[in-house]
Order: structure tokens, then C-alpha cells, then sequence
């Protein structure tokens, strides 16, 4: 019961620091939006997506945070997890159209010849209030529970977004020393170059999820090996691993066993054997198994084999 609590603890300490984490990045993101439209600065802009992002990143580890203690049920056999690549797939699509809309608007004002520049004051003031928000923000996630991948992912989020901040601050600085207009422009390239590797990691995990592809940690030819090193194992056949989502790997398979497993009434004891050397070598999440007598395989159909 005690370990139960605890669980518990660790989930509510996840999600109050994931909920103070939204607020303080909602709240500047907006402030960022509109300091962009007032200064005129497109590093602001290309700053308020990239948090903007960050804030769907935060709301989706919140909202997976918390649905993951919901029951699976008739409808849900594997509970409600994949909405978080669902969402992840949108964020990632939207990163992608932020980066491009900055991208050809900062090249449009470097090469048009027109003066594009932005108030310095205001946009200073405005990127070092987003920095000072992505530092705290960071701050209060990096103290949380260290073994949620949730947690880490949005720790990582906002850490990504100090860059662009630091970008937008020393745009903002240069404008106000120098006169240099181009350095927004300057800076918004920068935090789309920023922005393109994050999405494009994020839409290739999710094309891996929703694809059903082994996850990228997990090899399947050294699984399949270390089952059959189970005493009592012939062979491993119609091996399939996928993800419900990320850091939730499934495993099934169809196992062959000696006739004395059968006829000694040991099939439950290979179960668990399998089932614990898959989480404690593997760390798969779920694992389901077909015990077979031994040259079953050569009766199925090839496709399973």
C-alpha cells in the first residue's frame, strides 16, 4: 500500500510541476506575440512558435501525465496512451510550418532591399522576459521525477527553447548597438534552423508508432536469442514488437517448447520465465506468448512462421 502511495506522490509531484511549467510558458508566449506585433520583430515571432510548441509539448505530457492512470477498457484495450502521439504528430506538424513561414519571411525581408526594422527596446525586453520564463521553466521541471519519460521530454522541450530565446536576446541587443535591422532577420533563421531537427525527430517517432515499427532501443534478433536461451525452449516464431506509445514497448511471439513442458504441467512456470526475462533484460512493458509443442511451426502458415 505504501508503494502504491508513493506511485501516487511521484504521479501528483509530476503533474503539479508539468501544470506550473504550462502556465508560466502560456502566459509569455502570449506576451511574446504581442510584443512581436508591436516591435515588429520576426525573432519574437519565430520565438512565440517555437514556445508555443513548447506549450502543446507541456500540455500533452499534463493531459498523458494524467491519463495514463485511467483503466483500459472493452473499448480501449490498451487505455488512452497513443493520444499523446496523436498530439505529438499535430505539434510536430505545426513546428514544421513554423519553421518554413519564418524561414521564407526572413529571407524575404534580407533580400527585398525594403528596411524591416524592429523596435529594439521593446523587443529586448520582451525576448530576455522569454528567456527568464524558459529558465525557471526549465528549473522547476528538472527537479521532478527523473523516471518519467513525460517529464524528461518536457524538460528537454523547454531546455531546446532557451536557444531561440538567447537568439532573440542577442538580436534584440545588436539592434540597439549597432542599428543593424537584418539581425532579426538574422536571428528568426537561426531559430528555424532550431526548430526543423526537433520536428523532424518528433514526426519520425510518431511515423514509427502509428507504422507499428519495432521501436528504434529494441532489438529484435538479440530478443529472440536470449528467449532461446530459456530452458525448455526449441525455437521463437511470428515475432511482432511495437509501441502503444513512446516508452510503452509490446512483445508477442509464439514459442515452441520441449514435450516435457507440456507434460510435466510447466507451461505456467515458462510463461513467467518469459514474461520476466523480457522485463528485466528488455524492459518490454507487455508481453504475450503462444506455447506450441515442439515443430508446430511447420504446420502454420508461412506467413506465420
Amino acid at each position: 500500500m505504501d508503494a502504491v502511495g508513493h506511485d501516487h506522490g511521484h504521479g501528483a509531484s509530476t503533474r503539479g510541476r508539468l501544470a506550473i511549467a504550462f502556465a508560466i510558458i502560456a502566459v509569455v508566449l502570449v506576451v511574446q506575440v504581442v510584443g512581436a506585433w508591436f516591435s515588429g520583430s520576426l525573432a519574437l515571432l519565430a520565438d512565440a512558435g517555437h514556445m508555443a510548441s513548447d506549450a502543446i509539448g507541456l500540455l500533452v505530457a499534463l493531459v498523458a501525465s494524467a491519463w495514463a492512470t485511467r483503466p483500459a477498457t472493452d473499448r480501449h484495450t490498451f487505455g488512452f496512451r497513443r493520444v499523446e502521439v496523436l498530439a505529438a504528430l499535430v505539434n510536430g506538424v505545426l513546428l514544421t510550418v513554423v519553421a518554413v513561414v519564418v524561414a521564407i519571411e526572413a529571407i524575404r525581408r534580407l533580400t527585398d532591399g525594403a528596411s524591416h526594422t524592429p523596435a529594439g527596446i521593446p523587443m529586448l525586453v520582451v525576448a530576455g522576459i522569454g528567456l527568464l520564463a524558459n529558465v525557471v521553466a526549465y528549473l522547476v521541471l528538472r527537479g521532478g521525477d527523473r523516471r518519467s519519460m513525460n517529464m524528461r521530454g518536457a524538460t528537454l522541450e523547454v531546455l531546446g527553447d532557451l536557444f531561440g530565446s538567447i537568439a532573440a536576446v542577442i538580436a534584440g541587443v545588436v539592434l540597439i548597438t549597432t542599428g543593424f535591422g537584418a539581425a532579426d532577420a538574422i536571428a528568426s533563421l537561426v531559430i528555424a534552423a532550431l526548430i526543423v531537427p526537433r520536428a523532424a525527430l518528433l514526426l519520425r517517432d510518431v511515423v514509427r508508432v502509428l507504422t507499428e515499427s519495432a521501436p528504434r532501443e529494441t532489438d529484435v534478433t538479440l530478443i529472440r536469442e536470449h528467449l532461446l536461451e530459456t530452458p525448455g525452449v526449441v525455437a521463437v516464431h511470428d515475432v511482432h514488437v511495437w509501441a502503444i506509445t513512446s516508452g510503452a514497448p509490446v512483445f508477442t511471439a509464439h514459442v515452441e517448447c520441449e514435450p516435457e513442458v507440456f507434460e510435466s504441467g510447466r507451461t505456467g512456470e515458462m510463461l513467467e520465465s518469459l514474461g520476466e526475462c523480457l522485463h528485466g533484460h528488455f524492459d518490454v512493458e507487455h508481453s504475450t506468448f503462444q506455447l506450441e509443442p515442439a515443430g508446430h511451426s511447420e504446420r502454420e502458415e508461412p506467413a506465420h512462421r
